[in-house]
């Protein structure tokens, strides 16, 4: 039997919609800018460009319907997203075969402290301090894809309060799910439990304590995050 020095850490698991089961987490990897209008409104050319990739840590997924406010930041704000939950992997994963890889999809919020991030961008340094904070991703369960079949169209909408923030669809994302998917898998290699947030459509904007996010995608029905 193993013999750890310290106490292993607990295993990062999201609920499966409809089921017993728990779907392991290993990687987060998140796309930038993967909407137009998005590109557009952080200051960006939205041409189709390389996608590019930052990392949240497994941990900072949270299916508890709470957000903590977090510290050191006046200026956080939330980014509605679609989950996606590979069951395989590998390298060089072909488009025409990716999909192969997919266990199911979710909802989520790319929580982001905007002005950390800010700050990060102008000096050349990553993002993580912006980004992979403690609960800075909520989300909901992972529903199979056999329940739920691929999703490559479908409303994305954010409600802050009853107010719609931001809306979309899957359809408009410059890079689609396959694609990702391919990409990645030539910088990394892929693995069961490996998790992509696909990006998030315009109107981002800040949260503050007290407000309730309803986020809402056509086929994975809806998520409800209170910020504490």
């Amino acid at each position: 039997m193993t013999q750890y020095a310290i106490e292993t850490p607990p295993v990062v698991a999201l609920p499966v919609a409809g089921q017993e089961t728990l779907f392991p987490v290993r990687r987060i990897y998140c796309i930038g800018r993967n909407y137009a209008a998005h590109a557009i409104e952080m200051g960006h050319d939205p041409d189709r460009e390389d996608p590019f990739f930052f990392q949240k840590n497994p941990d900072n997924l949270d299916p508890s319907g709470r957000f903590p406010y977090p510290p050191k930041t006046s200026d956080v704000h939330h980014e509605a997203e679609m989950l996606v939950a590979l069951k395989s992997g590998g390298r060089n994963i072909s488009v025409s075969s990716a999909l192969d890889h997919v266990f199911g999809y979710g909802l989520a919020l790319d929580m982001t402290r905007r002005d950390l991030q800010g700050i990060a961008k102008k000096a050349g340094r990553p993002w993580e301090i912006g980004k992979a904070f403690e609960h800075s991703a909520p989300c909901g369960p992972v529903h199979p894809v056999s329940d739920v079949g691929h999703l490559d169209a479908g409303r994305v909408e954010l409600k802050v309060n009853g107010e719609v923030r931001q809306e979309g669809d899957l359809n408009q994302m410059i890079w689609k799910v396959p694609e990702m998917i391919s990409y990645l898998s030539e910088y990394f290699e892929l693995a069961p439990g490996d998790v992509i947030l696909s990006g998030t459509p315009s109107g981002v904007g800040p949260v503050e304590k007290g407000d309730t996010l309803d986020l809402s995608i056509e086929g994975l029905g809806s998520l409800t995050v209170s910020v504490v």
